[in-house]
């Protein structure tokens, strides 16, 4: 039995790609490690006790560049979303962004995701969701 998980990627010889924030990345100190074939810090030279810290106490920025990025537009796009996650889609307020479960028929999880509401406004004038999936399970 393998300790991959069945969704990551199959190992290859291709070079690693770089997110837009990677050079201020290298520039911080982080350390840079292979994540779904893209170079992505894991640790700044504070450590990951200062880092969490620092998010809980000012803020933080997470770079989703890897992730894969999808959005659903139309009149029906919220309800849409809402008819495939065990959250609220439809009453998420303009400009707001939620986290969510991806189910499978049986209720267990696929993965999570986090979905913003670009400008939804009723289901008359349409919607604008953004969702942002794991980068492993991009592909």
């Amino acid at each position: 039995m393998s300790d991959t998980p069945s969704h990551a990627p199959a190992a290859t010889a291709a070079p690693l790609l770089k997110t837009p924030l990677h050079d201020l990345h290298v520039e911080l100190g982080a350390r840079m490690v292979p994540f779904a074939g893209y170079s992505m810090p894991v640790q700044y030279p504070a450590g990951l006790m200062a880092e969490h810290l620092h998010t809980r106490q000012a803020a933080g920025l997470f770079d989703v560049s890897h992730m894969g990025q999808l959005r659903l537009v139309g009149p029906d796009a919220a309800a849409a979303l809402e008819s495939l996650l065990p959250v609220d889609v439809i009453d998420l307020a303009p400009g707001k962004q939620r986290y969510g479960l991806l189910l499978n028929d049986a209720g267990g999880i696929i993965d999570d995701l986090m979905f913003v509401n670009r400008n939804y406004v009723d289901a008359a004038n349409g919607g604008d969701i953004f969702i942002i999936v794991n980068g492993a399970c991009k592909v």
